[in-house]
């Protein structure tokens, strides 16, 4: 059975989300990936135009399958908004911990690296945390609203000041290979919320 060229571009979009979540992006090169791949070298530019494109396709790939996840747990309609929030922070929280606090959320690993590096990829990156953030405003306007949770401020800022709370925590988690900021963040986002 012959691999389509879709299926090849995505097995390579993967692999180098793996490679990429444990050494950053610019310590990885292309060869690696197609190598890891199982794509022949040489190949790359068959699939995308440059290494920018690649990184942009990357991180796209990323933040669909991110978006999905929440869009998952939301999809679950016997719970309260407060029980998806918290199933949210759950997945991130699990993430985070994952190969000694190194996790795979690429926001945490890449964030300031691609902003400086890449526009393309960085008007992707804010677009995907942007879209993150709308989720997460959604569940809180949701939840005050079915009365499973509370906050004192706008559903706006609370859900924009619990991201960066969680995206810190997680950068603080691999520092430190240890998951108390990650719980710091539970107990901090449990008291914003009120549940």
């Amino acid at each position: 059975m012959s691999v389509t060229k879709a299926e090849t571009r995505q097995n390579l979009l993967d692999t180098a989300r793996r490679i990429v979540a444990a050494k950053g992006y610019t310590a990885v090169g292309i060869n690696e990936i197609l190598t890891a791949a199982g794509v022949p070298k040489g190949s790359f530019y068959h699939y995308f135009g440059s290494k920018d494109a690649f990184g942009e396709a990357m991180m796209r790939s990323y933040f669909d399958d991110y978006l999905a996840t929440i869009d998952g747990i939301v999809a679950d309609k016997g719970k309260k908004s407060a029980e998806h929030l918290m199933a949210y922070w759950r997945n991130f929280y699990d993430t985070q911990v994952a190969d000694d606090c190194q996790g795979g959320c690429l926001v945490v690993k890449l964030g300031a690296e691609i902003a400086d590096l890449s526009e393309v990829m960085r008007v992707v990156t804010k677009a995907g945390t942007t879209a993150i953030v709308d989720r997460l405003e959604r569940m809180i306007t949701a939840g005050t609203a079915d009365g499973s949770v509370s906050v004192d401020g706008d559903p706006r800022m609370t859900a924009e000041a619990l991201y960066s709370l969680w995206l810190g925590a997680g950068m603080m988690a691999k520092i430190r290979r240890g998951p108390d900021p990650l719980d710091r963040a539970m107990t901090v986002t449990r008291q914003v919320l009120h549940v």
